[in-house]
């Protein structure tokens, strides 16, 4: 199953070229009072909304998915998780670069531990990537991105996979400099998700998956996942040991190296196996 948000926060499943109007099916997540729940209510009750979301989907005429005003596919994600340098290309790159390093050093993975990003910097394929700092260097990073389903705590890696939901398409934008990565990262538009989710039981194994990202038609990032220092499973069976991982929470994988300055008017297009994929406008 694929599934979008478009619009005026409509719910849509994607059919071939066609996304179907199956909002109605969020009905059934009831109101709720302050203080509201903090995880995403549509993913938490995805299992029980497909029938519905099947159903609605055959009974009401689809739309092109190219003529529609695309949102991130998750509203609510109470976490943004992110792997930094989980690609071995990408460390030998970011500790030879100085414009990416600014002097400080670059630890692996093991030892850094993954970092947040705010959900305020969440936007989706249409909605575009704004340059706050165009004197400074903002580089594309693309992610295979994982959706958590259900709560999750110390988890055992050899189960991680049972908790995830879907997959995306992710860009975790980054501008360069001195300043925590967290901080750097967490620019309003600064992580895209989409064009979709593909839910878990279509995607399979993303354990050797090609990913590809390309700057007005020119390739500047290519790699598998299976080249991943830390893979999915076991990044969930790190982050679950430290977080209660909650269902809607986002998990970016890793970038591998190729990672590139963009500026305004480019286009960016990241595109993952298996999902499609994403255009993004810099602005």
């Amino acid at each position: 199953m694929r599934i979008c948000r478009f619009g005026d926060n409509r719910l849509g499943l994607l059919r071939g070229e066609l996304v179907h109007d199956v909002t109605g099916a969020l009905a059934s997540l009831g109101q709720h009072s302050y203080p509201l729940p903090t995880h995403d209510l549509m993913i938490a009750s995805l299992d029980k909304l497909r029938p519905e979301m099947e159903s609605l989907a055959d009974s009401v005429e689809g739309q092109p998915w190219r003529d529609l005003k695309l949102l991130a596919p998750i509203a609510n994600p109470g976490k943004l998780i992110a792997a930094p340098v989980n690609y071995l290309k990408h460390l030998n790159e970011a500790r030879g670069d100085a414009e990416i390093h600014h002097q400080g050093k670059v630890e692996e993975i093991q030892r850094v531990g993954i970092f947040l990003k705010a959900t305020s910097s969440l936007v989706g394929a249409s909605e575009g990537v704004v340059i706050p700092f165009p004197d400074r260097r903002n580089d594309h990073e693309i992610e295979l991105v994982a959706i958590i389903g259900k709560t999750a705590k110390n988890v055992a890696a050899k189960d991680a996979l049972e908790y995830v939901s879907a997959y995306t398409v992710g860009l975790d934008m980054t501008v360069r400099g001195p300043e925590e990565r967290s901080m750097r990262k967490s620019i309003d538009t600064y992580s895209v998700l989409g064009p979709w989710l593909v839910t878990a039981d279509e995607f399979g194994d993303p354990s050797a998956v090609d990913i590809e990202l390309k700057v007005n038609g020119e390739t500047r990032q290519r790699a598998n996942t299976s080249d991943l220092v830390l893979n999915l499973q076991q990044l969930i069976e790190w982050t679950s040991s430290y977080y209660t991982l909650h269902p809607g929470d986002v998990i970016f994988t890793g970038t591998p190296d190729g990672v590139g300055q963009v500026q305004k008017g480019d286009v960016v297009t990241a595109e993952i196996e298996r999902i499609g994929t994403l255009r993004v406008d810099i602005r």
